[in-house]
């Protein structure tokens, strides 16, 4: 999975399609990413210490990670993620680095 926590993605499908926000949490496992202001859901709670009104509240569910695309930091504009290969001066270690395919900004 490409897409990681803190990113800033853009929704291509689904009933939130056009929508940005940061990515909260990833879950690999079930290929899923829970995403600021996106796919919001009403939970009807009692009232409790934490809240002592109660009422409705909204939260974020888990989207498919293939409904999001990541955001360029350089346009803005959707983009594909490449991998690219860096050699470290201080340690002389390869890292793979994320890539933007749209503008070559590493992300």
């Amino acid at each position: 999975m490409r897409i990681r926590k803190n990113d800033n993605v853009i929704v291509i499908s689904g009933n939130d399609k056009g929508k940005t926000g940061k990515v909260l949490k990833v879950f690999p496992k079930e290929n899923r990413v829970i995403v600021e202001g996106i796919n919001l859901r009403k939970r009807h709670t009692k009232p409790n210490q934490k809240n002592p009104q109660g009422g409705i509240l909204e939260k974020e569910a888990p989207i498919n990670a293939s409904n999001v695309m990541l955001l360029d930091p350089k346009t803005g504009e959707k983009t594909r993620i490449g991998s690219k290969i860096i050699l470290d001066e201080k340690t002389g270690k390869k890292k793979i680095a994320r890539v933007s395919r749209v503008s070559g900004e590493m992300l």
